[in-house]
């Protein structure tokens, strides 16, 4: 999908804002020092990226602004769900594995959803920040990005919250469960 046709119409966009704006509002603590007026700048001179938040909204990922890059200038959104998005669920880590499966594909994998949705999924250092914040994950699992001599012998690596502590493990990348998906992060 081409960045022009990547955008929202005007009832979505305004839908989109609100949301954003009342859970910005909710949560501070994920973003002191932050405002939402200079978020809300950002993301009107980006209608690709709006677009993006939408999907990842419309995946039950409930996005939110969890810091600002100084060098960059970006506000960094993450997933800040609960449990790992529910739209975004029983997938296998990247197309590879999918098409690796003889049998019981699921219907898509992590990496070409979150490549579809113009998001990258979280790694390793990202979720352990993102745990920081609060505890996602407690009932479910999230892929993330892979290092590629973890890739490359056939595995990936997932997270969860369990027993107070952040838990990094390894599976097939063809593996699916109905409580595995993934958390995406946007840079604006």
């Amino acid at each position: 999908m081409s960045n022009e046709t990547r955008v929202l119409a005007p009832d979505l966009s305004d839908e989109i804002f609100t949301l954003l704006k009342a859970r910005f509002e909710k949560n501070m603590d994920r973003h002191q020092g932050l405002e939402w007026t200079s978020v809300q700048v950002k993301l009107e001179a980006n209608p690709a990226k709006l677009w993006s938040l939408y999907e990842m909204e419309r995946t039950e990922g409930e996005p939110d602004v969890v810091g600002y890059d100084e060098a960059t200038g970006e506000y960094i959104f993450v997933d800040c769900s609960p449990e790992s998005p529910k739209g975004r669920r029983s997938v296998c880590y990247d197309r590879a594995a999918l098409e690796a499966r003889k049998q019981h594909k699921p219907a898509n994998s992590a990496m070409d959803m979150a490549a579809e949705m113009g998001i990258e999924m979280l790694n390793e250092e990202q979720y352990r920040e993102l745990q920081k914040l609060g505890k996602f994950d407690t009932k479910t699992s999230s892929w993330l990005t892979t290092p590629p001599e973890i890739r490359k012998l056939g595995g990936a690596i997932f997270g969860d919250y369990r027993y107070g502590q952040v838990f990094v493990y390894h599976n097939g990348a063809d593996s699916y469960y109905g409580a595995r998906g993934f958390r995406g992060t946007l840079r604006v």
